[in-house]
């Protein structure tokens, strides 16, 4: 294919077609992938080349991009919506996971969970795409897009993503402390969730008060079907409630519930959200009035709830179903239509019905129904509960047992009281008729009515039932119906001048004031211009009683109303002279005045007089073109010397003035923009410095003007003020002396942290526009190192809390955590913020700062600050685990906050190679335990910070010149865990530094003895924690692995020291080995037998090869608790005895030792003696306790201590007792060949002989041990493997059963010692153990086996007796012998002889009692063997005059076996005799048997004696 042209071009792609790669140069892709295309070729398959291979061009779709950074590192960023790539991302990462949690985590539930997730945001995604959503429509869906991101990040285990506006931001483009508060506030951020609703109903929504859980709003009720939708079609679309509240409103789409805050009024909700009420919202509106009413807002809504009741059984033997109707009825007796509203969303009704409680005579309802009645049908209306008993037989039969009622208005015009009435209840039935209700309106409705009626006749229709009770409570939300009397007086009264008396009564009504505010405010202005000297007080008092009433929450909203008015009709172009004067000349008066009331007020109406001072200045400037300017402002410089006199006074002993002054420091921030309008920005920060700074500092004051100043600064720096760059290089110094203060002083640390992360926050904006040095050196010179400081004393309250948690209720544990959390994280986000901000210009000050001799001792605390802040941020949880964005932010800042220009003082070196060291194994930098699309993500962002901090540090080492040896061999152990770290550029950084110490020792004491020890010690410890992989294992011996001309051999081959220091690599190599394999052992489902097995190899090697006893000791202790936990009691003995002959019996004292205190060695050795006696028993080897017993006997007898000699004694008895009286199994051997290299080091191709379990026999075992090695494969015969076996890469076992060769043979052929004891030395301290394969040399005799049968005998000798250490041990030797068919008869013959022997004399001595079954069976198979086989055939094999002729070398072997045939004729004798004094009457005919049969095999070898007698 020719390619269409030269010009090469990059053309982001997206996969929609998964292409296998099948032709050649083909590249492989994978759906939804992105590709760059380099050229386009043409061809009957068009294709299209990228850097990497081919595919064709109608498997991708290409996509608009841009192109940042050309050249060979270039990045294409495609042109679509940032949410939609994140989309796209997110899916592909989660898809990897999501087939996790099915086939390795078995969340099966979470499964289909997120695949209903991902089918969403995949439709979601199709949605945002498609082009065609109006912009609200957008913001939906892109927050159900990032509310299900959130879902399935925070349930799969990633990362929580810091968003704004949707969008992911850049945390390069914010601060570090916004970048922290957004963090914080996305977590939990996720509101959604699923309703389900299993059959037809009923749902009501409503918002609830926090603490008392009181309904705010109306209800909006849902009717559902049974599959949780609508039950009218019409509202599929159209199940959404706006809730009203005061300032605010929420959103909800239903039933798949969320909710959002929407604020502002309903016009401006409207106005910005048109489509909530395109689709028909429903507005529920708050219970009661809100706190503004609004002109034109009329309501007449009266809520009732249905409280309680308690009623009779009427003589059933069960509880009623109690259910109430309620109807209204007007004054002429007719029901209301439409009255009656169950909650908002649905239409309303004239009659309600309750809810029915089964079998309670008592119900509690707790309903709340709104009553929406006509204001001209009010008055005469009433209320009619009716209650029925609801059959449980008869589904549709409801029967009335009674009645209440109410009226809704009193006789003289008021309505119910918002409270709760306690109704009579009234007997009626079925045929009662209520046509006429005069009959019942007559009669008291409640206690307070009856009160009022004295005179009722006592024959009634309706009787009223006295035990009966029924409770309702109203609330009433009505514009023109009242529940007080008095206000209805001044609409009744007919004389104006009573009204007006009455009216003074009264508080103005918010509408009035909206209605006449303008009206009020000119005439007070005009009195202000007609009489200043006169009426100039007043006015400012009213004008000052008419502003902070809009400072009530209730008169909020009318603040735009005084704006519009100041803005457009105020006109009082000369009351700016009058009001500055009276607001002198109260603050010139605060210090003399005991009651400040109306200062105080003044002070709290700062903002709107200085707008109205600034507006009547502007119009008179303007008027007069700016005429007295310098009157002007001179008298505002004079107003601001008397604002800092009343904040420089001492408040301490004067309550009053401390509210003055935290009444002027909360309205003195509000004054800004007004002084903007008239002054330069310069002018302004310099009065705003003056008033700050006349501030008394925070140790003459009070806590609680603490915090006032403060909160005013907050407010200082968060004005529009602050961010200019010329006021803010003036207010900073101030606000920073403030801060350092407080900070200094360890107060009010929360909101100085939040001052600090606005200021933060405006300096980073500015830093993108403009120079923020001169600032930035500000900030460093007064916070820095009160920063440090604060943050250590929070880390270190942290940490103390963290020690007493567990003995708090988990409550208060959990609000400490809170606080604690968010005062580290403020704090260590402000410290990374100004860290961030520094450059190299204000280190470079802050290094000038300590050139002076006198400044080292500071520089050495500053840098321990520094170096314990981080180390703090590193080892503590200060960020959560899903925080990744925080922390590798901290972990960049701290990279790039190079130190090593301050480390001219040696103190402070060790303390950055231990910070260094943390840094690198920090969890979250090891990118190797991440996923694919976070690694490319963090590797784009900051590349492998690891490896950055290991050329940081090899550099410092490099520069400590001939100082390194201080280093060693304290930082050994550090360095060592660095290069665990699975990183091969690490590890080549890391590796000369330890030829460094061995050189650097080796100079300075001949040897390096210190390293290798420390190396070994870390070694252990580290890869025993879990850490370091497979290549590891070469780390120090070879560059293969890591290739690298720096590489450890290489580097000591070339010096004088290389022997020793070879052998040291070798070791250390050999080390790691046997480290790895017990670390992988123990981290891992393993079984016993592998961990034991691995343990012991490991000690071995620290005892025999590299002599470290500590290391051999520790290992004991290990191995000790594993035979423990296996109850391989025996074992566990053995391992410890290992120990105990360490030590002497010698009073030499002990150091604390693992779990030994300090003693003596005498008293360690006794403990350990005892312990071990203890073992022995528990495993039933109490032979081997005995000369331990005896060990301690010496011990106490020579210290007289006859208390603990009578204790040791009777144990040894007691175990002399065990011996003859408990029987003990004995257990079968096994040899098992470990072949090929996927067995574990210390199993690969070695054979072992191992101790079986009781009554574990040869298929069992097979079993066990291919259960403990799965994919290893069972070798079917005997022979030993070749090597291509030996070598593959697999595993193969070979078990076979094998026979132990005891070493005590005396005891054993002693013919009096008891078989129990026999029985003992069979099976223990056996070294060697046999194992018999026959086979036929030669053509096989068909008519005599035995004369061509031979015995291929292998022994094999094992490293140490068993049982030891372990139950199994390797072998060490093996033997091969071929035994001849006469020897194997001899062996056959004797060792028969000797089993008959043995069991006769225990029947002999009475051992064993009753049963002879035993000796009848023996007897038997030998007797009947000798006549139809087994010796009859060795007779004819060996004693045959054709043998005999052939192999003369043979003769005193057949003699020998001869004789040893005549032996068993006569221990066959003594056995008949015995089995004839015992047998059983029953068993007489087989002894008869046994006899004749016993007769014909003597007399058959009688015969054969004479025959070869005569040949001889």
């Amino acid at each position: 294919m020719v390619p269409t042209g030269g010009r090469c071009f990059w053309v982001p792609t997206g996969v929609i077609c998964s292409f296998r790669g099948t032709v050649p140069q083909g590249l492989v892709l994978e759906l939804g992938e992105t590709v760059q295309i380099l050229e386009k070729c043409e061809g009957k398959l068009p294709m299209l080349k990228t850097a990497n291979g081919i595919f064709p061009a109608n498997y991708i779709h290409l996509k608009k991009a841009i192109v940042s950074n050309r050249g060979q590192y270039e990045t294409v960023v495609p042109l679509e919506d940032s949410v939609v790539t994140e989309v796209t991302a997110t899916l592909q990462e989660w898809a990897v996971l999501w087939k996790q949690l099915y086939v390795v985590r078995h969340k099966v539930d979470l499964f289909y969970k997120l695949r209903h997730v991902m089918n969403e945001l995949i439709d979601l995604r199709r949605q945002l795409l498609s082009g065609h959503l109006t912009q609200d429509q957008v913001r939906e869906v892109k927050r159900h897009l990032t509310v299900r991101l959130d879902w399935g990040n925070e349930h799969l285990g990633l990362d929580l993503v810091p968003r704004k506006d949707f969008e992911v931001v850049d945390s390069d483009q914010i601060s570090v402390s916004d970048l922290y508060k957004m963090v914080r506030n996305s977590v939990g951020d996720c509101s959604e969730f699923s309703l389900w609703v299993g059959k037809k109903g009923k749902c009501f929504y409503s918002l609830l008060l926090h603490v008392s859980l009181f309904p705010m709003v109306e209800r909006f009720m849902v009717r559902l079907n049974k599959n949780g939708g609508p039950r009218n079609p019409e509202k599929i679309d159209r199940m959404c409630a706006l809730f009203t509240v005061r300032g605010c409103s929420l959103s909800s789409p239903l039933t798949a519930v969320g909710l959002e805050l929407l604020r502002g009024d309903m016009e401006q909700i409207r106005r910005e959200n048109p489509m909530i009420f395109n689709r028909g919202v429903s507005v529920t509106r708050k219970l009661g009035f809100p706190d503004v009413i609004m002109p034109g807002d009329i309501r007449n809504d009266l809520y009732l709830t249905l409280e309680k009741g308690d009623f009779e059984r009427g003589g059933k033997s069960v509880q009623k179903n109690i259910e109430v109707t309620m109807y209204v009825l007007y004054a002429d007796g007719e029901i209301l239509k439409d009255c009656i509203s169950l909650g908002s969303g649905e239409p309303s009704r004239s009659a309600y019905h309750s809810f029915v409680l089964y079998h309670n005579n008592s119900p509690r309802w707790g309903e709340i129904i709104k009553l929406p009645i006509p204001i001209d049908r009010f008055r005469g209306s009433h209320l009619r509960f009716e209650f029925r008993h609801c059959s449980t037989k008869d589904k549709g039969e409801k029967k009335l047992f009674g009645f209440a009622f109410t009226p809704l208005m009193r006789d003289d015009g008021t309505t119910l009281s918002d409270d709760i009435h306690e109704l009579y209840v009234y007997k009626c039935d079925e045929n009662s008729t209520f046509n006429n209700h005069a009959l019942y309106l007559g009669l008291p409705c409640c206690k307070e009515d009856y009160n009022g009626c004295p005179n009722i006749p006592s024959s009634l229709i309706f009787q009223r039932s006295t035990k009966e009770t029924f409770s309702v409570s109203t609330q009433l939300s009505s514009t023109k119906l009242t529940q007080n009397g008095e206000l209805l007086i001044p609409q009744n009264c007919p004389r104006q001048q009573e009204l007006g008396k009455r009216e003074k009564k009264f508080t103005v009504s918010t509408s009035t004031q909206s209605r006449f505010l303008q009206d009020i405010l000119d005439t007070l202005f005009v009195v202000l211009d007609d009489n200043t000297e006169k009426y100039g007080l007043l006015v400012f008092q009213s004008l000052v009683f008419i502003i902070n009433l809009l400072r009530d929450s209730k008169y909020f909203h009318f603040r735009p109303v005084m704006d519009t008015y100041i803005q457009k009709h105020f006109a009082g172009a000369l009351a700016y002279k009058e009001l500055i004067r009276c607001l002198k000349w109260y603050m010139d008066r605060s210090a003399e005045l005991v009651r400040q009331d109306h200062i105080q007020e003044a002070m709290r109406a700062l903002e709107y007089l200085f707008k109205f001072i600034v507006q009547s200045r502007i119009l008179y400037s303007r008027a007069t073109c700016g005429m007295e300017e310098e009157q002007f402002r001179s008298s505002i410089q004079e107003l601001f010397q008397s604002i800092r006199f009343v904040l420089s006074l001492d408040s301490r002993s004067s309550e009053t003035l401390i509210f003055t002054q935290a009444a002027l420091l909360n309205s003195f921030p509000a004054i800004f923009d007004e002084l903007l309008q008239m002054f330069t920005v310069q002018e302004v920060a310099e009065f705003v410095r003056g008033t700050l700074g006349s501030m008394p500092s925070t140790v003459h004051i009070g806590q609680s003007m603490d915090v006032v100043k403060l909160q005013s600064i907050a407010r200082t720096v968060d004005s529009r003020l602050f961010s200019f760059s010329e006021s803010r290089r003036i207010l900073l110094p101030v606000v920073l002396h403030h801060i350092h203060l407080h900070l200094r002083q360890q107060k009010e640390l929360l909101i100085c942290s939040g001052i600090l992360s606005s200021i933060f926050s405006i300096i980073k904006t500015s830093s993108l526009e403009g120079d923020v040095v001169e600032e930035v050196e500000m900030m460093v010179e007064s916070l820095l190192d009160v920063l440090l400081q604060t943050l250590l004393t929070i880390m270190s309250k942290s940490q103390s809390q963290e020690a007493v948690r567990g003995q708090r209720c988990p409550q208060c544990t959990a609000e400490i955590t809170s606080f604690s959390f968010g005062q580290q994280g403020e704090y260590v986000s402000c410290l990374l913020s100004l860290l961030r901000q520094m450059s190299d210009t204000h280190f470079q000050h802050l290094l000038d700062n300590f050139q002076s001799k006198d400044e080292l001792k500071v520089r050495k605390d500053f840098l321990l600050k520094i170096f314990c802040v981080f180390r703090n941020l590193m080892k503590m949880s200060v960020f959560p685990r899903d925080w990744m964005v925080m922390r590798l932010l901290t972990s960049n800042l701290f990279l790039e906050y190079n130190v090593k220009k301050f480390l001219c003082l040696s103190q402070v070196w060790n303390s950055y190679f231990s910070l260094a060291v943390l840094f690198i194994n920090q969890p979250s930098l090891q990118l190797e335990n991440a996923t694919p699309p976070k690694r490319k993500k963090i590797l784009d962002k900051y590349g492998d910070m690891r490896v950055m901090m290991a050329y940081e540090l090899f550099s410092m080492w490099q520069n400590l010149g001939e100082h390194k040896i201080h280093f060693i061999p304290g930082m050994i152990g550090p360095f060592l865990g660095v290069t665990l770290v699975p990183q091969p550029e690490v590890r080549n950084i890391m590796i000369p530094i330890f030829h460094d110490m061995m050189d650097w020792e080796q100079r300075k004491n001949g040897n390096f003895k210190q390293v290798e020890a420390e190396l070994i010690d870390k070694l252990d410890s580290l890869v025993s924690e879990g850490k370091g992989d497979e290549n590891y294992r070469e780390l120090f011996s070879s560059a293969h692995v890591f290739p690298s001309p720096n590489s450890l051999l290489e580097k000591i081959e070339q010096e004088t020291w290389r022997e020793t220091g070879i052998s040291f690599v070798t070791s250390v190599t050999r080390l790691m080995e046997r480290l790895l394999d017990y670390r992988d052992c123990m981290k891992g489902d393993e079984t016993e037998n592998k961990k034991i097995g691995c343990t012991v190899n490991l000690m071995n090697f620290y005892k025999s090869e590299i002599n470290k006893e500590e290391m051999y000791i520790r290992y004991i202790h290990k191995l000790c608790d594993m035979h423990l936990q296996a109850e391989n009691y025996t074992e566990a003995a053995f391992t410890l005895l290992l120990y105990c002959e360490l030590l002497q019996w010698e009073d030499r004292p002990l150091r604390e030792f693992l779990h030994y205190p300090s003693q003596s060695e005498w008293q360690r050795k006794e403990g350990l003696c005892r312990k071990i006696i203890h073992y022995f028993n528990k495993g039933k080897s109490w032979e081997f306790g005995i000369p331990l017993c005896r060990e301690l006997a010496i011990q106490y007898e020579s210290l007289y201590d006859y208390q603990s000699l009578s204790w040791i004694r009777k144990m040894e008895a007691t175990y002399y007792d065990n011996i003859m009286e408990q029987q003990r199994l004995e257990p079968e051997f096994f040899r098992v060949g470990f072949y090929g290299r996927k067995f574990p080091f210390f199993l690969r191709n070695k054979e072992y002989v191992c101790r079986g379990h009781d009554y574990e026999r040869l298929e069992a075992f097979q079993q066990r041990m291919l259960s403990e090695f799965p994919q290893a494969i069972a070798m079917q015969h005997p022979n030993h493997p070749d090597d291509s076996i030996l070598q593959c890469d697999a595993q193969y076992l070979q078990i076979y059963a094998v026979t132990p060769i005891p070493d005590n043979i005396d005891v054993l052929q002693m013919d009096r010692v008891p078989d129990r004891i026999k029985s003992f030395y069979r099976v223990n301290n056996i070294r060697k153990f046999r194992y018999d394969r026959p086979f036929h040399k030669g053509p096989k005799d068909k008519e005599n086996e035995f004369k061509s049968l031979w015995i291929e005998r292998t022994t094999l000798t094992l490293t140490h007796s068993l049982p030891g250490i372990s139950r199994w041990f390797e072998v060490e030797r093996r033997e091969l012998v071929e035994v001849s068919p006469l020897e194997n008869a001899i062996q056959v013959v004797e060792n028969k002889n000797q089993e008959l022997r043995t069991l006769i004399s225990q029947y002999q001595h009475k051992q064993m009692h009753g049963n002879i079954n035993l000796l009848s069976m023996c007897l038997n198979g030998v007797i009947d063997a000798a006549v139809n086989g087994g010796i009859a055939r060795y007779q004819e094999a060996f004693f045959d005059k054709d043998y005999i002729t052939k192999h003369p070398g043979d003769a005193e072997k057949i003699t020998q076996l001869k004789e040893l045939m005549q032996e068993q004729v006569h221990v066959l004798g003594v056995g008949l005799a015995v089995h004839e004094k015992f047998v059983h009457p029953e068993m007489r005919p087989l002894h008869k048997k046994l006899i004749d049969q016993f007769q014909m095999m003597r007399s058959s070898l009688y015969h054969v004696s004479q025959q070869s007698l005569f040949q001889f």
